[in-house]
């Protein structure tokens, strides 16, 4: 079978622009990366968070140094700048992506609750080793500021 120069040029441009439509829907490596750089830092978020909130809980004995250490943790993964952790595209219009779009169109209020966050942890890591009283003082205003950056800028899970 024999197939004309025209089939040729037209099996070629559909070819092109499926290929085209589809990389639309792919990440790019940049973008990638930034994703699973902001995951992993979430995670290290979730995990201090979680052995601090068992005790603030009583979920978990207190345990002066292993509050000591996750609350220090808490403040230096805070402290960690996320300015490129946040690249354009890599909204819930992404599967797996749970930021909001409101992230790129109120940056600067993302970015307070960010800053808020930090100082919340140092106050708790100053504290968090001195008894059981000062980390459930303390860690109050640490999970309203992770809420306060939840409720506006992260989805829910589906």
């Amino acid at each position: 079978m024999i197939i004309g120069r025209n089939a040729i040029l037209t099996i070629t441009t559909l070819a092109v622009l499926g290929s085209a439509a589809l990389a639309g829907g792919h990440l790019s490596g940049d973008q990638e990366k930034a994703m699973k750089v902001r995951n992993g830092h979430m995670q290290l978020y979730s995990f201090n968070l979680g052995i601090l909130g068992a005790m603030a809980q009583d979920k978990a004995p207190y345990d002066a140094a292993a509050a000591a250490t996750a609350a220090t943790n808490l403040a230096a993964v805070a402290s960690i700048s996320q300015d490129g952790y946040w690249v354009e595209g890599t909204d819930t219009s992404v599967e797996g992506s749970r930021a909001k779009p409101e992230i790129w169109t109120d940056f600067a209020g993302f970015e307070q609750d960010n800053a808020d966050l930090g100082t919340a942890t140092v106050a708790l890591a100053a504290v968090a080793g001195d008894g059981l009283d000062a980390l459930k003082g303390a860690f109050g205003p640490v999970g309203k500021a992770c809420g306060a950056c939840h409720e506006d800028y992260r989805a829910p899970r589906e």
